[in-house]
């Protein structure tokens, strides 16, 4: 039996989201400069990249290509539009003389060129920001990369950058902070090897606890599991206080914090902080470089979400992102002062203990204490 066509089984165009509210933008000011080519001179930097429609950026390239009409002869012949459209047909054959007709006819008032201008600038800016921040997010949760923190921080610097050049294009003005809500910072990834070397830093730094005094740049903070960030507050009090390190003391501290909950038991813990290997500096350095890879990814996501937004306006997206990408700089400098001082370290310092004094991560003996945090 043959089945007649449904006309909205093949109708793919009601699915299409709107055009958002540049693309309008995108053709009023095509419209104007069509109508009067002259504009051409009011309407600032811009260039056919800045448009987010492809065959817009090609129609706008070859009006900046052809040589202006004569205003006269352009009044009463389209001879300089046919010229645009064959310019512009080797990028976007799309394109047709109507079309050119419905730009010129959409465009509320040619005069107001400079302003749709300064419009598909500004959604520009807000795209390229978004690619800026989706670039750091990528960089700093890619596990292939030999120096991720390096790398990180390279494309930390490049987002950086641009914030600084869009700062020179969009004038400050009132009400500079984003309205959008900052969502919640991404979850950190806990997985095996993340444990494993948190167990070894507090191991041997149980084991040599006179390393952390200078140890100050890595703080609670910098770790995954909570329950390693107490018992590390746990190690810092014990040797700022003086008093002896141990597992036994170790134990001691925590009872104090109300760290002994549920499925945690005193021999759990005294096992967790009982078999170390290698140097705490060492440990303590994948746990600081874990850190500032999820924090550039955490304000990599805000950023991202300020962008989504299109309520904020380019100075917003401007004062948003550098504050939060001001929140990377404490623990960058942080990282940066213990690498610096890794790599050089200062005459007569005890040379540090190698990294790992066997082969492979520590074993993990502690896996009901990881359990006891969720």
């Amino acid at each position: 039996m043959h089945h007649a066509p449904d006309p909205s089984e093949d109708d793919d165009l009601d699915d299409l989201p709107p055009p958002q509210p540049v693309h309008y933008a995108e053709q009023a000011l095509l419209g104007a400069l069509l109508l009067d080519p002259h504009r051409l001179a009011d309407i600032g930097p811009l260039e056919a990249a800045h448009f987010s429609n492809h065959a817009h950026g090609a129609l706008y390239a070859a009006m900046r290509t052809v040589p202006a009409p004569d205003p006269e002869t352009h009044r009463t012949t389209p001879t300089w539009l046919n010229t645009v459209l064959d310019a512009a047909r080797p990028q976007a054959p799309g394109l047709t003389a109507s079309y050119l007709h419905t730009l010129i006819q959409v465009c509320p008032w040619p005069k107001h060129a400079p302003a749709y201008a300064r419009m598909v600038r500004a959604d520009h800016a807000r795209r390229m920001l978004r690619l800026h921040a989706e670039r750091l997010a990528q960089t700093a949760t890619d596990t292939t990369l030999p120096n991720p923190a390096a790398t990180t921080l390279a494309q930390a610097d490049a987002l950086g950058q641009f914030l600084e050049t869009l700062s020179g294009q969009f004038a400050p003005h009132p009400g500079s902070l984003p309205r959008t809500h900052p969502p919640p910072a991404p979850p950190r990834h806990i997985g095996v090897d993340v444990l494993d070397e948190e167990r070894a830093l507090l191991a041997t730094a149980t084991a040599h606890p006179a390393a952390l005094k200078e140890m100050r740049w890595l703080q609670s903070e910098d770790f995954a599991l909570p329950l390693h960030a107490a018992l590390w507050q746990c190690l810092t009090s014990l040797v700022h206080r003086g008093e002896p390190v141990d597992p036994v003391t170790v134990l001691w501290e925590a009872q104090h914090r109300h760290l002994l909950a549920a499925g945690l038991t005193p021999s759990d813990l005294m096992a967790l902080v009982s078999t170390p290997v290698g140097s705490p500096e060492y440990w303590g350095e994948k746990v600081l470089g874990r850190a500032l890879l999820a924090r550039a990814h955490a304000l990599a996501t805000r950023i991202t979400a300020y962008t989504q937004d299109p309520a904020n306006t380019p100075h917003q997206l401007i004062t948003g992102s550098r504050r939060a990408l001001a929140d990377l700089t404490s623990l960058r400098t942080r990282w940066q002062h213990t690498t610096t001082t890794t790599a050089a370290p200062a005459a007569g310092r005890t040379p540090r203990t190698p990294a790992v004094t066997r082969a492979g991560p520590p074993p993990r003996t502690a896996a009901p204490a990881a359990r006891a945090t969720h």
